[in-house]
């Protein structure tokens, strides 16, 4: 994938720019936690099994912020695998590929570093690169779907500075998600369905809600098939008949829905045969001091006693289901009590903000709404399709984002909804563009004397082309919001101090174990 070209400046200023924002961010978080002191949160905190060495203090020092909350349970399956039942919540491809960068690219750093030091700073190195990566994947993504390289370009930059900026830096998976989501979408947009299908398939080895993506892969195949009946009589003789067109529909789709499937099912089985087959050796292969931790906080172990957790009797015996709704207690409207009024207005803007992406567009496109986007469009047929946010090809995945949005609002707990959209739908990144490119006048102009011109539509930037812009060099369109804030927009101001405040604030609250989203 040339995510990375020389040829394009915009492509070229989206990289350096999250290359900066990654940069600044991993600088803030060890100033803050250099001046705030850690809270004493009742969060997952195993013992450390060997005595810290003084460059590991001081790596703890300038990147420990990194590995708090959930971090820490990516950082101990790298170390330890899946240990305790509640491991099982976190899927194995992203720890799997944080130990693997530091047992081989930082192998010579295994002297002066233990174990865990070096899987923290694996973990921090990869999420840079994959933030950098997910932010020219979406870029690319951008310029195929909304067929507008100025709104495309504005949503990658808002990406660096995605309100979910903590948890794409952290020892989380969001960053490594993000990048294979964004990427997938894109080479199904450029028709390259197997390789699509290959990175929908790993990004359900990194999270759970990778499964609903292989609802874009039906989609695609169905509009197709869907479109092709509606051709006219001269160009059906050119196709083959109609039961060869729906066998080969059904095996691609079976196909590829088994490949996306296959990570999660093959995890269920593995956690079934680790907890469901007892053990007899348990005492000589985990550590004392995690044995003692399992004692004092309830963590079931590995086939502990030999007693078989509830879900290994179940019909369909899915440990991730039972750990969400034992340990986290998620569940339709179990989150709706008055004490948890702060997290829901903690994810009040994302929820405004997707609300109002999917009431856009379907106001612009009611009859694509009723239709699902199978009905061909004259438009189509003349090869002049719409461009901008408000484009049919967008409808999927403003579809895909409602779905996200519902779901998290009524099934999860819901702060989470800020980084749960953000690393998995474009639909915040565009919607943001389109509202920035249509209601800031100071967006409207080109050149560096920032004269307001009029406003210009979003097909009319369609032709633009790199070639545009002189020497090759491109100014960021935020950097030039930020620093006339004062006579931009209130919407302006609005969106960017919604990404900008939450950047910041993350990275305040969460590297020193205040709750964050």
């Amino acid at each position: 994938m040339e995510l990375v070209s020389g040829q394009d400046p915009r492509l070229r200023e989206v990289v350096r720019f999250a290359l900066c924002c990654r940069a600044l961010a991993l600088l803030l978080q060890a100033l803050f936690n250099l001046l705030i002191p850690d809270h004493a949160a009742d969060a997952f905190s195993p013992p450390r099994l060997s005595e810290p060495g003084p460059w590991d203090l001081l790596l703890e020092q300038l990147l420990g912020g990194l590995s708090h909350w959930d971090a820490e349970h990516f950082l101990f399956i790298a170390e330890h695998g899946y240990l305790y039942e509640h491991n099982c919540a976190f899927f194995p491809l992203y720890p799997l590929s944080v130990r693997a960068m530091a047992e081989g690219a930082l192998w010579p750093l295994r002297w002066p570093l233990r174990l865990r030091s070096r899987l923290l700073l694996s973990a921090v190195l990869l999420n840079s690169l994959f933030s950098v990566l997910a932010a020219a994947a979406l870029y690319e993504l951008g310029r195929a779907v909304l067929r507008c390289r100025r709104v495309a370009f504005l949503a990658a930059v808002l990406f660096s500075i995605s309100p979910a900026n903590v948890f794409l830096a952290a020892a989380y998976s969001e960053s490594m998600f993000a990048f294979l989501v964004f990427s997938a979408m894109w080479q199904l947009e450029k028709g390259q369905s197997w390789l699509s299908g290959l990175l929908f398939s790993l990004a359900s080895g990194v999270r759970a809600n990778g499964l609903i993506n292989a609802g874009f892969f039906l989609y695609s195949r169905g509009k197709r098939f869907a479109l092709q009946l509606q051709v006219g009589s001269g160009s059906v003789r050119k196709l083959p008949p109609l039961w060869k067109r729906l066998l080969s529909l059904a095996s691609s789709a079976v196909l590829m829905c088994a490949g996306i499937f296959l990570p999660f099912a093959l995890f269920q089985y593995y956690t079934y045969v680790r907890f469901c087959a007892p053990s007899t050796n348990l005492e000589q292969t985990v550590p004392k001091p995690l044995l003692q931790l399992a004692l004092d906080k309830g963590y079931r172990l590995v086939a502990a006693d030999r007693v078989k957790p509830p879900w290994c009797s179940q019909r369909f015996p899915l440990v991730y289901s039972y750990i969400q709704d034992t340990y986290w207690n998620v569940g339709f409207l179990r989150y709706f009590e008055l004490r948890q009024i702060p997290n829901f207005l903690l994810a009040l803007p994302v929820t405004l903000l997707g609300s109002w992406a999917a009431w856009t567009y379907i106001s612009a496109n009611p009859r694509q709404c009723l239709t699902l986007g199978l009905e061909r469009r004259k438009s189509e047929e003349e090869g002049k399709p719409r461009a901008g946010f408000c484009c049919p090809t967008v409808f999927v995945y403003v579809v895909h984002a409602t779905v996200l949005l519902a779901f998290g609002f009524f099934c999860m707990h819901v702060q989470v909804l800020t980084r749960f959209l953000g690393s998995s739908s474009p639909i915040l990144y565009w919607f943001s563009a389109h509202l920035l490119q249509k209601y800031e006048p100071l967006l409207w102009s080109e050149g560096a004397d920032h004269q307001i011109a009029a406003p210009r539509s979003e097909e009319s930037l369609l032709g633009e082309s790199p070639g545009s812009f002189g020497n090759g060099t491109c100014e960021n369109p935020i950097v030039r919001l930020l620093l006339n804030w004062r006579i931009i927009t209130p919407l302006s101001k609005c969106i960017l101090g919604f990404f900008l405040s939450y950047w910041l604030l993350g990275l305040m609250l969460h590297c020193n174990f205040l709750p964050w989203t």
